[in-house]
């Protein structure tokens, strides 16, 4: 039975996909694949295991994984809370003026 296996695969240039080329052209069972530099992601389609295929595909040289299937968006979660100030900030009527200087001449006359 024929089955599609999508893998991430770590490919700089025309060279590493001619890597990978290379090894599926040789690899029996292999019906179909497609190499996707910029995405850097190869679609195999073939009636071999996948860890085979994963096998074969990582011994290009190249870094290989099994492509994650991309979760679905999650909305974003904001805070409830009032965000408080980490300085403990008193409020206007609380602040008490500053005292009063006298002049240096009424303090030498005192």
């Amino acid at each position: 039975m024929s089955q599609t296996v999508v893998l991430k695969v770590r490919m700089s240039c025309q060279g590493c996909a001619g890597a990978v080329r290379r090894v599926l052209e040789k690899m029996e069972g292999v019906e179909s694949f497609d190499i996707d530099l910029k995405e850097q992601k190869v679609t195999v389609k073939s009636d071999l295991q996948p860890d085979a295929v994963l096998q074969t595909v990582s011994k290009s040289g190249k870094q290989t994984a099994f492509w994650e299937a991309e979760a679905p968006a999650q909305p974003e979660v904001r805070p409830t809370e009032e965000v408080k100030p980490t300085e403990d900030v008193k409020p206007a009527e609380e602040v008490k003026p500053a005292e009063e200087v006298k002049p240096a001449e009424a303090v030498a006359t005192a």
